[in-house]
């Protein structure tokens, strides 16, 4: 990051300088520059600065003192923090030191020179950031954000992370209820915003739909001075509330209208194709939602100089993210590790990635969690899965939680085939039984929303189907198909 000077930083953030020690600490010093930014104490580095962040599980104000011990030049505090037991060091006093960090973030991006791309929407935000960052890095210096660091303490990090000599800036911006994506486009100010799409996700924070995509075109309210919105043009809803709300924008889609088209598209098992320009593009990831997602990146490498030559160049070597739509091999058995995070949405692509992948004598399985953050609608929506698993030709389910089950009753109830469930009360529970249901040459998708944690799912398989095994051959052999 840029030098700052604890001085500096006090003054951008409004914050009174505690310092007992007359300056005869070496950390203490406010002429000091800082070397970075923490808000965890057990990977701060000497010379950076600790934001006292609190949160649901822990309060960084109980590890100042684990901070200056690694030598923190000083910590942004709230009034929580103890005045005499930090006497010998440098103490930022604000009153909230998330809306500090997030000043702090506004101001640097405001002082640096790099373009920033902000990326929101209910499915696709992460995949169409790492897309885009593929693409620009073969010409530019390119920052992203490390993870899905998309709220207010992921993006002002995000920004303060940023070298002075990057030129682009890719952040994802992200929320559950209303007015936080506009909170954060005014700390990334950005030149070219995204919106993905919009489906019905984080209702209980929402309410519904109408107000998702209020919420996401919101991310065009502090546009820098030229810059330039840019939203899927197959969601009419987002043009229309565009246009309600006075914005200039810009479109992509499948459509015929929307200013960046894709034609000719084709999903087909692991990869999928398209045509953009009069030019062909090999895209080495799972399902048409990532023909959206890649799409979406060519507007924005579109308007930061890349040719589609270029852009289709780079694409063909991006490598699958992990625990979205990955696929992976684990001893015979064909994995679709999809577990980051679901909504309906993303669950309805998850499937139509494994109904793609079906093949003579191999069982589609799919283990599902809950998907979260739906209110009220959420066992109507779980319901609403059942057409799209049996469409999908799965013929087991394993059920981990009160919704997923619900999900798989009613998909069990209506099926025209037989389709085998099992349900469990947890995802801990259902990898317990793994053994019990789990054949050699399954091909299994596992999706459901980050609190379900089944990654255990993924690991347990590979305990079973791959690390356990003493002989891998079965690994290297086809099954035979019997007629």
């Amino acid at each position: 990051m840029r030098e700052f000077t604890v001085t500096d930083l006090a003054r951008t953030i409004n914050a009174q300088i505690q310092q007992n020690a007359g300056g005869r600490s070496p950390h203490a010093a406010p002429t000091r520059c800082l070397t970075g930014v923490s808000i965890d104490s057990r990977t701060i580095k000497a010379g950076e600065c600790f934001f006292a962040i609190p949160g649901d599980n822990f309060n960084g104000h109980d590890y100042i003192a684990d901070a200056f011990a690694k030598g923190a030049a000083c910590a942004v505090v709230s009034q929580t923090a103890d005045d005499d037991k930090y006497a010998a060091n440098c103490l930022l006093r604000v009153r909230d030191t998330v809306q500090a960090l997030g000043d702090f973030a506004r101001d640097y991006r405001l002082r640096a020179a790099f373009k920033v791309v902000a990326i929101t929407g209910s499915v696709g935000k992460t995949t169409t950031r790492q897309i885009v960052h593929h693409a620009l890095s073969s010409r530019f210096r390119v920052h992203q954000s490390p993870r899905s660091f998309n709220n207010n303490i992921g993006l002002p990090l995000t920004l303060l992370g940023a070298d002075p000599t990057d030129r682009i800036v890719i952040a994802e911006l992200g929320g559950n209820h209303p007015g936080e994506i506009a909170h954060l486009t005014r700390i990334a100010l950005p030149d070219i915003a995204v919106v993905t799409n919009v489906h019905e996700a984080h209702l209980q924070g929402f309410g519904d739909l109408e107000n998702i995509v209020r919420e996401k075109i919101s991310i065009g309210e502090a546009l820098r001075p030229g810059g330039v919105l840019i939203v899927n043009g197959d969601f009419p809803q987002l043009a229309a509330a565009c246009r309600a709300r006075g914005f200039s924008f810009r479109t992509f889609g499948k459509s015929g209208r929307c200013d960046y088209r894709a034609d000719n598209i084709v999903s087909d098992g692991l990869t999928g194709r398209c045509t953009i320009d009069g030019i062909q593009i090999t895209l080495p990831l799972a399902g048409s939602g990532n023909i959206d997602n890649a799409l979406a990146a060519w507007a924005v490498c579109s308007r930061l100089g890349l040719t589609i030559a270029d852009f289709a160049a780079t694409v063909r070597t991006l490598s699958p993210l992990a625990m979205r739509a990955e696929p992976m091999q684990v001893g015979t058995l064909t994995v679709i590790n999809d577990c980051y995070n679901a909504n309906p949405a993303s669950m309805r692509n998850a499937l139509d990635i494994l109904a793609s992948l079906a093949a003579a004598n191999r069982r589609l399985v799919l283990v599902c969690g809950d998907m979260a953050e739906l209110g009220d609608r959420a066992e109507a929506l779980h319901a609403a899965l059942a057409p799209h698993i049996l469409r999908a030709g799965v013929k087991l389910v394993l059920a981990a939680g009160r919704l997923a089950k619900l999900a798989a009753e009613t998909a069990k109830n209506t099926a025209q085939y037989d389709l085998q469930i099992k349900c469990f009360e947890d995802t801990p529970s259902a990898c317990n039984s793994l053994h019990k249901f789990i054949k050699d040459y399954d091909i299994i998708l596992v999706k459901g929303s980050r609190a379900a944690g089944l990654e255990m799912v993924v690991e347990k398989l590979k305990d079973l189907f791959q690390r356990g095994r003493k002989d891998t051959r079965l690994a290297n052999q086809a099954p035979r198909d019997t007629g």
